[in-house]
């Protein structure tokens, strides 16, 4: 990264910061349909993975490429993700109801849905989810069985988000940029890994 300019008030570092706000805000405002939630997280880890290429990271550059790439494949993938959280939070509701053996079914329901979420956002940090959700999803899933500690940093990464967002209301709308970096961050991490002899 460059350094300071003479007269120059914030680094590098702290302008790379104010982008990822900048663009995980334009992503809260592009999930607001929530079918178009992995499209806008996708698009969020391309803008982001394009500062390593000197690509400007910004809103204007976020919403450029969104309105490219929204397509019927990224639709069909947003129904699908909206219909496996309906799914599971009304299994949850099931277990919740009191009916037997609900604790253990329960667990085994939070089990399948967080691998779920982990495949289904490590695809969204691959390069391949801009064109093809299949390619992008099989890659993800390779990589979340290869890749445990990856996988435990994204829950750890979705964990923080969440509670952070508890904690102060308004921090959910800037969540989806901190998040979009730390998913493309294991993902640049898992293929330098791949890369090594």
């Amino acid at each position: 990264m460059r350094t300071r300019e003479a007269g120059e008030v914030f680094g590098p570092r702290m302008t790379l910061f104010a982008d990822v706000l900048s663009v995980g805000l334009a992503t809260s405002v592009a999930c607001l349909p929530l079918v178009t939630a992995p499209a806008a997280l996708s698009t969020a880890c391309a803008v982001l993975r394009g500062a390593v290429h000197d690509r400007p990271v910004t809103a204007g550059r976020y919403f450029l490429l969104l309105r490219q790439r929204l397509r019927a494949g990224d639709l069909l993938a947003g129904a699908v993700t909206l219909a496996g959280l309906l799914l599971l939070a009304a299994d949850l509701a099931l277990a919740g109801a009191g009916l037997p053996g609900a604790p253990l079914f329960a667990v085994a329901a939070a089990a399948i849905g967080a691998c779920a979420a982990v495949v289904g956002l490590r695809a969204c940090a691959r390069p391949e989810s801009l064109t093809d959700w299949r390619a992008a999803l099989r890659g993800a899933a390779r990589d979340a069985a290869a890749d445990v500690g990856g996988s435990g940093l994204i829950l750890l990464a979705v964990a923080t988000a969440a509670l952070c967002a508890w904690m102060l209301l308004p921090l959910a709308f800037l969540a989806p940029g901190p998040l979009a970096l730390a998913f493309t961050a294991v993902d640049v991490r898992r293929s330098a890994a791949a890369a090594l002899p």
